[in-house]
């Protein structure tokens, strides 16, 4: 067949391209445009090889081999398949596992079934020696790709070098198309865009019946004995975010043990809002607890949920069955998996969905806090997009936030577009 493919080290390509923009090999380093990359090497696979692009295969490794937010975005780019292997951590340092054996099999099985005519590998790895040398033996032409090393070092294997039919190096120029150092920005790789919602979440003090419960417990309870204390947790005490009343504290954390904030906490709350007015006794029934709801003071309702929230329905209880298939399609074919992506997308679904737009208004009232049953499905739908820390299986607290503020951004969006909708 006259065509062409790619095979692509996603490890070797993004980790040389780190050390020659921002000397050292790590790709947190480094920002990516990968439409701009994709489109890069197919022109370039293209013009080499004299042949049209049949596919380009990318090889990198997940955490499990769960598709992080960069390998969901390109498995649905035309032309690219993407091939995940295990990536571990091994001493502190992450390693991929089984990519270069799938490179090796891709390579072997495309010769011997005469899938093309030739065969660009960008990789530095001598282990795919074989795999090349098989593929030369079924006539192939096998096209060998380097990124140009920082500081004249050599980045890939000199067998496989001597053994390719013909080489190319991509220079700083070609590299610089679709990569940036993060330090210098650039078209690929804009300033982070402000997202206060964030700020707003973690700003959020506690309700005064919380203070009020925390004050008490801290008041007769001996320091020693404080749960917080003895693994660092404490109730947070910043502003009152601007614009909201009366807002009760984020919904981030997990477990269900008890939090006590310290007098010195709750000094800095009446600091925060002017005033040292001394907290009033708590009510006899309230918990507080370090959960989702941390922060929060039980008030009965089913299954300890606040009885002015029980009402709200969950997402899957407003979508059809036709809504989850298209919502799956969706998800797989238009979701990044940014966080804070991930969050409007719920929030989007939720609201377009509500019959009742009292439910809209009464949610609004809650912020910061998501109901617990809400935030639950929130973070199981977000688990999808393979945001969990795989180090204990939970997902990472910064993005736990802006899950949480993608979700309130669109809420406010969605209840603005009403309040407009109903004064007009």
């Amino acid at each position: 067949m006259d065509r062409c493919v790619v095979l692509v080290d996603a490890g070797y390509l993004l980790g040389a391209a780190a050390s020659l923009l921002a000397g050292e090999p790590a790709r947190s380093r480094i920002t990516v445009d990968h439409a701009a990359l994709i489109q890069g090497l197919r022109r370039r696979a293209e013009a080499d090889t004299e042949r049209p692009l049949l596919r380009i295969y990318w090889f990198d490794g997940a955490p499990d081999r769960v598709p992080q937010p960069e390998h969901r975005r390109l498995r649905v780019m035309p032309r690219v398949t993407v091939r995940l292997g295990a990536l571990t951590r091994s001493d502190g340092r992450w390693a991929q596992k089984g990519v270069d054996a799938a490179m090796h099999a891709e390579l072997t099985e495309l010769a011997r079934n005469r899938a093309c005519s030739d065969i660009v590998l960008v990789t530095g790895d001598g282990d795919l020696l074989p795999g090349l040398m098989s593929a030369k033996e079924h006539g192939v032409a096998v096209h060998l790709w380097a990124v140009q090393a920082a500081d004249g070092d050599y980045n890939q294997s000199e067998d496989l070098v001597a053994e390719a039919d013909e080489r190319r190096v991509l220079d700083r120029a070609w590299i610089t198309r679709a990569v940036r150092p993060k330090e210098l920005g650039g078209p690929c790789a804009p300033p982070p865009v402000p997202r206060p919602e964030i700020a707003a979440i973690l700003s959020a003090p506690l309700p005064e019946s919380a203070v009020a419960a925390a004050a008490a417990a801290a008041s007769t309870s001996d320091t020693t004995d404080r749960p917080h204390e003895a693994d660092g947790r404490t109730a947070p005490a910043p502003a009152r975010p601007a614009g909201r009343e009366s807002a009760p504290a984020d919904t981030n954390g997990s477990g269900t043990a008890k939090v006590v904030p310290t007098p010195k906490d709750l000094a800095g709350l009446g600091r925060t809002h002017g005033t040292t007015a001394a907290p009033q006794p708590p009510a006899a029934s309230a918990t507080l607890r370090w959960s989702s709801d941390r922060g929060w003071v039980e008030r009965g309702g089913p299954a300890g949920e606040p009885s002015e929230t029980a009402s709200l329905p969950t997402l899957a209880q407003l979508t059809s069955a036709e809504q989850r298939w298209a919502d799956r399609e969706e998800d797989i074919t238009a979701v990044s998996g940014d966080p804070f992506e991930v969050g409007q997308v719920f929030a989007r679904r939720w609201t377009d969905r509500l019959s009742d737009t009292v439910h809209l208004q009464q949610l609004s009232t809650e912020y910061p806090r998501i109901p617990h049953r809400i935030d639950g499905e929130l973070l199981r739908y977000a688990a999808r997009f393979g945001l969990l820390a795989h180090k204990d299986d939970q997902i990472d607290e910064h993005d736990r936030y802006a899950i949480r503020a993608g979700f309130w951004r669109e809420v406010d969006l969605r209840t603005a577009a009403g309040h407009t909708a109903a004064t007009d």
